[in-house]
């Protein structure tokens, strides 16, 4: 089984989300919204498959990545979510919540072993 295929998205806190990706657009050129910005890219094994990768600041004080005490959290994609969480449920991997199911994919969180708060994302491309 497949399991982690990339890198979803790279979230971080920050005092200014606003201000953070101002400085991003001005300076490196993002295309940011007040969500961050999507880097689209190609599969390496099919060519007319689409992916994108989301980077995003966060408030400084945000709760999402709680429990974790990071300044960070990494989303990474995934095939077969449900298959992935059950057989991480067989290794004792904490599972913070249940699989939710948005228009763009389905996504998990999970700790790793030294608290870090990782969501896994089977997206819908």
């Amino acid at each position: 089984m497949k399991k982690v295929t990339g890198i979803g998205g790279i979230f971080f806190k920050c005092k200014n989300p606003q201000a953070m990706n101002e400085w991003y657009k001005t300076h490196l050129g993002f295309n940011t919204t007040e969500h961050g910005t999507s880097f689209e890219w190609r599969n390496a094994d099919d060519h007319t498959q689409k992916g994108i990768t989301q980077w995003a600041p966060f408030t400084e004080n945000t709760k999402y990545f709680e429990p974790s005490t990071k300044d960070f959290m990494i989303n990474y994609r995934v095939e077969n979510l449900e298959a992935l969480v059950d057989a991480l449920r067989k290794e004792s991997v904490t599972i913070l919540d249940n699989i939710e199911t948005f228009d763009y994919g389905k996504f998990v969180h999970i700790l790793d072993i030294e608290g870090n708060k990782i969501q896994l994302w089977e997206p819908f491309d």
